[in-house]
């Protein structure tokens, strides 16, 4: 049976639909069938790609093609060691990759095992125990308090059945269900005649029928939307994609000019084709796909120690450039604790902790009787109860009452032992009340304004004393509180024959007297309210997607500052709007209410329409399509599902929202250190190029061999960027708005930066080679000095454009504390230092290499350009300012 239908239809219509008994249940031959027809209740997931297949799809790269290209070429000439090198590089950002998506997602997996109990199955008229993967629609099956509902269901009896449906609706409270039907656009969350596969029974009991198993229940939708759902690329993964096919065609066309304008100038095809070769090995920087992971690796440590575990290494930079957060309130933004914020009696509405002592929790000298006897009604008109470990033990609401009457100083114990419960009325959800009777005559009603109203004609005053009941005063308190976003529930007090020893339904239908009004709420973390207002100094918008009432939702939202008290849409209102008209109200409001899981789907993908860079945050089986679908998914570690965190990129371990707020900051500071690598490595890669193409052009040998400029891209260049990665935040961050989600990887100023750089690096390899060469006559001493001139003028780069900058500018040298900030740059100047001696001292290294030995005048020489190199990082730096927030 469709869901849409089941709620709206009569039991009786159901079970004659499904061709089931109410009393006999499907028989075994019949059921049988149906499983065969139906299969098993459990999710089915889908098949996963051969690990060869993940590995081979690593390649599927332009610039790792061409590489592998640039590798068969040198091994079709004669030159194995060439290609064995450029293999291993490709290999090796290949293996990089595949463990990165080896790590496969379980979150189907995860929502099977929702779905996983034994349950009580009435067949053939008989009551049996079966595994829940053998339930069919049209079975008939017992629900208790503390089992897991195994498929979707409709109530055809019920007693006092209360179930948790947060997982799928965000309801922080179990809700009371029942078995008359509903409206057909009635939203999930109030659909009191359903119980929805994975929610758990918190009370009562209950006869249900079998509507839906497996993939056809809701959470059986939530998988299929998962499975849907293809590995989306984040931004930065996405202009690495255009910046990747750009250098392509760049370094092609380069190359073929090396190539033909060597052949012009009378070279051999053999020796321009190692030219051409070399420009291409040279321009593709192979150092930066490990530059990047290294770089991304480094931000998840840090964002570890401030509590948010990142399980996709692209989340990281990701944050950095978040535009909106959409959130789910309940143990998001919220506590996920229901309390007491406001009492009302004998006509005083009252802020609970106004009436702490000092304004502490502790006893308290109530001079309102009327507000103590509300009080004690808390305490004695509810089954929930303090443990061993006092521990507050029972339903959110109640251990909320119960809370409040202890924080001035009232013990459940001894009103239970001056006023001994003799009997009691439970709660239902028809009836919305529960009634208790104390003592000899005591009768306590608790239960839904309306509901308790209807029964009083009488308040008690200040002084404990009946007295006329003032329905507009109580009114206006109800109202006062619901605006608020709180729960309201009323208390009355009655008198019972002392004789009599049940409590009976007559007893509390009239002449009760009014007590008063307790409002709870679940409160907003204190932290997320300035987490909240940080985002938006950031730049940063915060939606709330909760599937919580539109009042509660708008309350909350208000105390956060989330919306600024604009409009609130609820599902209904979503339900009837268009895909146009959708993305074009999610830009306008902030706060979403009553939302359905394929709503907040819908939600997520409307803002991505609009170019956002959305991140979802959420803890229930509900988020988990709406995680997968954001540019990152924050999930909560602590509090929320299996299937939400397998669905996300991050976990927040304290389940606090201001987390994000720590991990936006670092996702910054990871962009920001990104951008700073390319502004170096891409200088050095370009410098040794288009030297190559200068040598073409001159007619002069081969300024430096490819493996010459493979050494200088992996290893050197890797040496010095890798510091980069260590780059300390700095305040400014977080005051600044988001990266444009379109501006693209290499951005004008950073495009000019890199052209000034190149410029003055292809003078440098230059001059030094030829200089070298004329003067002391040897190939390969010419071509040393080129890359050692090349390495120490960036060395000087190196501290222009890290954070050691602005340490020299102040003269902070000397300060160990400045210094213990950005340690990397002085260690990353140390391994390069080293490792260039190897590189030109090392007799095994110049034979590999085909590098000279330089004595100590040669090496004076090659260090000339480091002087040079400060006005030009300076001339750098103003035409591409972006990254001066880090000095």
């Amino acid at each position: 049976m469709h869901q849409v239908q089941a709620h709206a239809l009569s039991s009786e219509a159901l079970i004659r639909s499904l061709g089931s008994d109410p009393d006999r249940g499907l028989s075994e031959p019949e059921a049988r069938a149906r499983l065969l027809s139906h299969g098993a209740n459990t999710l089915q997931a889908q098949s996963k790609k051969p690990a060869w297949l993940h590995f081979l799809q690593q390649f599927n790269s332009p610039l790792l093609i061409t590489l592998l290209a640039v590798a068969l070429i040198k091994m079709l000439l004669g030159e194995a060691t060439d290609a064995l090198v450029i293999s291993s590089v490709t290999l090796i950002n290949a293996v990089i990759g595949f463990v990165q998506e080896r790590r496969a997602e379980s979150a189907i997996a995860a929502l099977a095992q929702v779905l996983r109990s034994d349950v009580e199955v009435v067949r053939d008229g008989s009551l049996q125990n079966l595994p829940s993967d053998q339930l069919v629609p049209g079975d008939v099956i017992q629900l208790e308090a503390g089992q897991r509902v195994p498929a979707d269901l409709r109530l055809l009896t019920q007693r006092n059945l209360e179930v948790d449906e947060s997982m799928l609706t965000g309801e922080s409270l179990p809700v009371g269900k029942g078995t008359a039907a509903v409206a057909p656009d009635t939203p999930l969350a109030e659909r009191r005649p359903m119980a929805y596969a994975g929610t758990h029974v918190t009370a009562g009991e209950g006869c249900a029928l079998v509507i839906a198993t497996g993939n056809d229940t809701e959470v059986g939708q939530i998988s299929s939307s998962l499975q849907q759902r293809s590995q989306l690329t984040t931004p930065l993964t996405r202009q690495f994609i255009r910046f990747s096919h750009t250098l392509l065609k760049a370094v092609l066309v380069l190359a073929a000019l090396t190539l033909m304008v060597g052949l012009g100038r009378g070279k051999g095809l053999e020796e321009m084709v190692d030219g051409a070769i070399a420009l291409a090995v040279g321009a593709i920087p192979e150092e930066l796909p490990a530059i990047v992971t290294i770089t991304l690796a480094i931000g998840v440590k840090r964002m570890a120690r401030r509590r948010a575990i990142i399980r996709k290494l692209p989340a990281v930079e990701t944050l950095g450039s978040t535009t909106v957060i959409c959130s789910d309130k309940t143990g998001t933004l919220t506590q996920n604790r229901m309390t007491v914020k406001h009492l009302y009696a004998g006509g005083t509405l009252v802020a609970l902790e106004d009436l702490w002592p000092g304004n502490e929790r502790g006893s308290a000298d109530l001079q309102n009787l009327a507000l103590e006897e509300t009080l004690v009604a808390g305490l004695l008109c509810s089954n929930a109860r303090v443990d061993d470990g006092n521990t507050l033990v029972g339903d959110p609401t109640e251990t909320a009452l119960l809370a409040a009457a202890h924080s001035l100083g009232m013990d459940q114990g001894a009103a239970r032992n001056r006023y001994p419960r003799r009997d009691a009325i439970p709660f239902e959800s028809e009836q919305q009340f529960m009634a208790t009777l104390h003592g000899r005559e005591r009768i306590l009603l608790k239960g839904s304004v309306e509901a308790v109203l209807a029964r009083c004609s009488r308040q008690l005053n200040t002084e404990g004393q009946p007295e006329a009941l003032n329905r507009a005063a109580i009114d206006r308190a109800v109202s006062t509180m619901a605006m608020a976003g709180e729960r309201v529930l009323a208390f009355a007090i009655g008198k019972a024959d002392r004789s009599q020893r049940q409590l009976r339904h007559q007893d509390v239908m009239a002449n009760l007297d009014f007590i008063g009004l307790q409002g709870m709420q679940d409160p907003p973390r204190p932290e997320a309210i300035q987490a909240v207002a940080t985002c938006r100094a950031a730049g940063i918008r915060v939606k709330l997607i909760t599937g919580d009432h539109r009042e509660t939702a708008a309350a909350i939202a208000r105390q956060i500052g989330i919306g600024s008290g604009g409009d609130t849409i609820d599902g209904r209102q979503l339900a009837a709007m268009d895909e146009a008209t959708i993305a074009r109200v999610v830009q306008r409001v902030d706060v979403f209410a009553r939302i359905a899981p394929a709503q907040k789907l819908a939600l997520v993908e409307a803002l991505q329409s609009h170019g956002e860079v959305v991140a979802m945050t959420g803890d229930g089986v509900n988020d988990a399509p709406a995680l997968r679908q954001a540019d990152i998914g924050i999930a909560m570690g602590a509090g929320g599902t299996e299937v939400a965190r397998d669905a996300a990129d991050m976990l927040l371990t304290d389940d606090n929202f201001a987390t994000i707020e720590a991990a936006v900051e670092e996702g910054r500071t990871v962009a920001l250190n990104l951008h700073k690598t390319l502004a170096f490595v891409l200088p050095v890669s370009g410098g040794a190029s288009m030297t190559i193409l200068l040598g073409a052009a001159l007619g002069t040998a081969l300024p430096v061999t490819a493996l010459q400029v493979l050494w200088l891209n992996m290893i050197c260049s890797l040496t010095m960027s890798i510091a980069l990665a260590f780059e300390p935040s700095c305040a400014a961050l977080m005051k600044q708005p988001p990266r444009p989600p379109g501006q693209p990887l290499l951005s004008q100023g950073l495009i000019q930066r890199v052209l000034v750089v190149s410029a003055f690096n292809w003078t440098v390899v230059f001059g030094l080679f030829l200089w070298s060469e004329q003067h002391l006559g040897d190939l390969a001493l010419a071509r040393t000095m080129a890359v050692q001139g090349l390495v120490l003028a960036h060395l000087v780069y190196l501290v222009c454009i890290s954070h050691w900058r602005g340490l020299l500018g102040r003269w902070q040298l000397l300060r160990w504390r400045q210094i213990a900030m950005a340690p990397a740059v002085p260690l990353g100047i140390l391994a390069t230092v080293a490792v260039q001696t190897l590189f030109s001292q090392s007799s095994w290294m110049n034979r590999f290499l085909g590098t000279s030995p330089l004595s100590f005048g040669s090496l004076m020489i090659c260090a000339l350009p480091m002087v040079l190199m400060v006005p030009v990082a300076t001339l750098a730096e103003r035409l591409d300012p972006s990254d001066g927030t880090a000095f």
